[in-house]
């Protein structure tokens, strides 16, 4: 049995799906946090949350490194550490730090701060000739503006140290540029109550789908799970509206996907103990680096891997984090593909009804997850707002989206938003 210390978590399917892998891989888990209850406020009704399933919940300024790492220190040689992870963004180069501090299994933790920065992780991987979409990274508008109309108009603006597309905007002109850009200086700090870089990225808008790569470095190797696709909606926004697992490519485009993401965890140093996501737009000139995450996929990805191949990336990522090799065994659930559908809403106001009928009796629906109605609704203008999702599987082929595109079409029929 192994102890593991887990600095911070998500508070949506993460902070659920990793307690269960850790206590199925018969281990335990230390719970370090700044504020316990930024997690208590989402447990369900009547039910403990699953983070308090930790041996023990220990709270410290996990924002302030320089005094979080020697307390790290201190902890370690009470309680004992085996390994070191988090499944928020925002602390993965402090979980990377904490566990090089402990001399236990970590990736590299520079590796790890540059996948996540979006600037250096294009620097990174324009330096090593990994294709990706011209850029530019300032500060002062004036650069700014002369930037873009050197890269040229539409063109996509981002934040450089947020996540879950927040803030991410198409702009088609200097005046919504400009917009764009104040938007992004009104939240000068994230959830986490970390204060943001003041950079801004400005890149090519790419044409073609987007996939992801879902990868396992263990041993100096980088191992594919596979590809999943991936459909964007809420223009100008950029807002992740389903997914399905395996990606329907031809072979030859899987293996072009697949060498550019290898490509750029190379560049990136993100050979060693990383469960990693890695973005991709399908171009007409060719695969083309979105973004690298250094964690699990999110948006319940690797619940679809689970359903199509038996294989648990969660799982995996815990016995990367304790230096042990992942089991990537595959298994015939007899599913081929697996999707998954998010409810989006376009309107703001009080949800009043979403009718969801029948949802609960569909033989083929593997999961599903709706909101409440009296719950209070913005427009969605990231993938932080969603009213719920489903989804299911295909024992034929790649049917798994169009059957979820389906059963959404029913439930966008019944709801209601005043």
């Amino acid at each position: 049995m192994a102890h593991l210390l887990v600095v911070e978590s998500w508070v949506g399917s993460m902070s659920r799906l990793l307690p269960r892998a850790i206590q199925e891989g018969g281990h335990t888990f230390t719970f370090l946090t700044r504020d316990l209850h930024h997690y208590l406020r989402t447990a369900p009704e009547g039910a403990a949350h699953p983070l308090l399933g930790a041996r023990n919940v220990v709270t410290a300024d996990t924002n302030d490194p320089a005094s979080l790492l020697p307390y790290v220190e201190r902890l370690h040689e009470v309680l004992g550490f085996d390994g070191v992870l988090t499944s928020c963004d925002y602390y993965l180069p402090t979980a990377a730090l904490a566990a090089e501090r402990l001399g236990l299994p970590a990736p590299d933790a520079e590796a790890v701060r540059n996948a996540c920065r979006k600037d250096a992780t294009r620097r990174v991987l324009d330096e090593a000739g990994v294709p990706g979409p011209r850029f530019a990274v300032h500060e002062e508008w004036a650069e700014l503006a002369a930037a873009a109309r050197d890269i040229g108009y539409p063109l996509v603006v981002k934040p450089v140290d947020l996540c879950a597309g927040m803030l991410v905007r198409r702009v088609d002109d200097e005046a919504q540029l400009a917009a764009a850009v104040r938007a992004m200086a009104d939240f000068p700090v994230n959830a986490r109550g970390q204060r943001r870089a003041p950079a801004v990225l400005l890149e090519e808008l790419l044409d073609g789908p987007e996939v992801s790569v879902e990868t396992v470095s263990h041993a100096g190797a980088v191992l594919v799970v596979g590809v999943t696709d991936k459909s964007i909606g809420g223009a100008p926004a950029f807002i992740e509206t389903g997914h399905m697992f395996p990606a329907a490519l031809p072979a030859a485009e899987a293996e072009d996907v697949v060498r550019t993401a290898l490509d750029a965890l190379k560049a990136l140093g993100l050979t060693e103990g990383v469960v990693a996501h890695t973005e991709i737009k399908l171009t007409s000139a060719g695969p083309r680096v979105v973004e690298v995450n250094p964690r699990p996929a999110g948006n319940r990805i690797t619940e679809l891997v689970r359903h199509v191949t038996g294989t648990d990336l969660v799982a995996a990522f815990v016995d990367v984090s304790l230096g042990r090799a992942p089991d990537l065994r595959r298994a015939d659930t007899g599913l081929r593909s697996a999707a998954i559908g998010f409810l989006v809403p376009e309107t703001t106001g009080t949800l009043e009804r979403l009718d969801d009928t029948g949802l609960w009796n569909e033989p083929d629906v593997l999961e599903a997850e709706l909101a409440e109605p009296g719950r209070q609704v913005r427009a969605a203008g990231s993938n932080n707002e969603y009213l719920g999702h489903v989804m299911a599987g295909d024992t034929e082929g790649a049917g798994a989206r169009d059957r979820v595109e389906g059963l959404l079409a029913a439930l966008r029929s019944g709801l209601v938003i005043r």
